[in-house]
């Protein structure tokens, strides 16, 4: 017997195996979970439109309040107030937001000075401007960002019936010449993409903060940010992972919904918000943890799998034949949702962008583990 043959066959085996149930368990994901905002079919709900308190946080934000609340204030919608809250600005921003004040009754403005003494990230920012609120439902965005049409309010709020108590919105990122630009909005399309079909099959485990309303009284009773008060970031998806139910959260994705954000300019300016961002992910309850770790698990271990199958030449017709029944599934997928989500032009590229993050996202957990983090600004 020729052992390194039969070594060779056992190893080419033994891959091929690894390469299937990562197949399948991909598979699962797109078929099982992705595919239920990929066929999303608007629900047609009674008209209802509870007043609202729309909230902003903002520091050092002069030009971008100039330039995005009007847009806020153009709401097509019969009673809502804007909150902003001034958080230790030193640039314009106060006498704007007094200029504003002149112009809309319905603009509230909350006012953090500077301490020497103590220093606080965005929590104790939107914290006191929910305690502002007067009103019980509640809608987040940022400064930096702008409602897609005069109907995202209402579109956002008509959920907020029976017992919804959180609903989920997208935040886009405007769309820019060059390929880092394509590389954030698809990242972000992926993001949402995932906590937006597991929030349909009654699994919420996160919602962004650009685009997101919750019942004011859903915040008191989870005690604000109290049980993660101490992690820098998460004001959005570590509140929504904490508080969301089965039955308590709604998405709303149609485009009149959609918030479009600033993007960033440069890749150190990206990687830089990225390693904020995924910093919560290790804060997530169990079972969330679980079901993205699978899915990332699997993402590379195909990939891998799919690599050494080609270099043992096992079966190399069988593995390029699967390879390729997953792209199909994946291109279907991404087609409905990235046309459901206004981000059709990126599906083109979608393949290389992809296999460009499995190399960026490792560098970020290894940054993270390694490089001291910064506050929010």
């Amino acid at each position: 017997m020729n052992w390194s043959v039969f070594t060779t066959f056992s190893l080419g085996l033994i891959v091929f195996g690894i390469y299937v149930v990562a197949l399948l368990i991909q598979l699962w994901y797109y078929l099982g979970i992705f595919s239920r905002l990929a066929f999303y079919k608007k629900k047609e709900l009674e008209p209802n439109t509870p007043p609202t308190s729309i909230i902003i946080c903002a520091r050092n934000e002069d030009d971008n309040l100039v330039e995005f609340l009007p847009r806020i204030f153009e709401q097509d919608y019969p009673e809502f107030e804007v909150v902003v809250v001034n958080d230790c600005s030193f640039d314009n921003s106060e006498d704007i937001l007094k200029e504003f004040a002149q112009k809309h009754d319905n603009l509230k403005i909350v006012t953090i000075k500077e301490d020497d003494t103590y220093s606080h990230g965005k929590k104790i920012a939107l914290m006191m401007g929910i305690k502002g609120a007067k009103y019980e439902h509640l809608l987040l965005t940022d400064a930096d960002c702008k409602p897609n049409s005069t109907d995202w309010l209402r579109s956002m709020t008509r959920h907020f019936v029976s017992e919804t108590e959180i609903v989920l919105g997208y935040g886009a990122y405007e769309k820019q010449k060059g390929f880092l630009n394509k590389i954030i909005r698809y990242d972000t399309f992926i993001i949402a993409l995932q906590f937006l079909s597991f929030a349909l099959a009654r699994k919420t485990y996160m919602g962004t903060g650009r685009n997101l309303a919750y019942k004011k009284s859903l915040f008191f009773k989870m005690k604000g940010f109290a049980s993660h008060y101490h992690i820098e970031s998460g004001d959005d998806d570590l509140f929504v992972n904490e508080a969301a139910t089965k039955r308590n959260s709604q998405v709303e994705v149609s485009i009149d919904s959609h918030t479009i954000s600033r993007v960033k300019r440069t890749f150190k300016e990206w990687f830089r918000q990225k390693r904020r961002h995924v910093t919560t992910y290790k804060h997530y309850n169990g079972a969330a943890k679980f079901r993205l770790a699978m899915l990332s698990g699997s993402h590379y271990l195909f990939y891998t799998a799919f690599i050494a199958a080609l270099i043992f030449q096992f079966q190399p017709i069988i593995v390029l034949s699967l390879f390729a029944l997953r792209l199909f599934i994946q291109i279907l997928i991404f087609n409905k949702s990235m046309k459901l989500l206004a981000e059709k032009d990126l599906l083109l590229f979608s393949p290389i962008i992809e296999l460009t993050l499995l190399v960026v996202y490792p560098m970020i957990t290894l940054f993270n583990m390694f490089v001291r983090k910064r506050k929010w600004k």
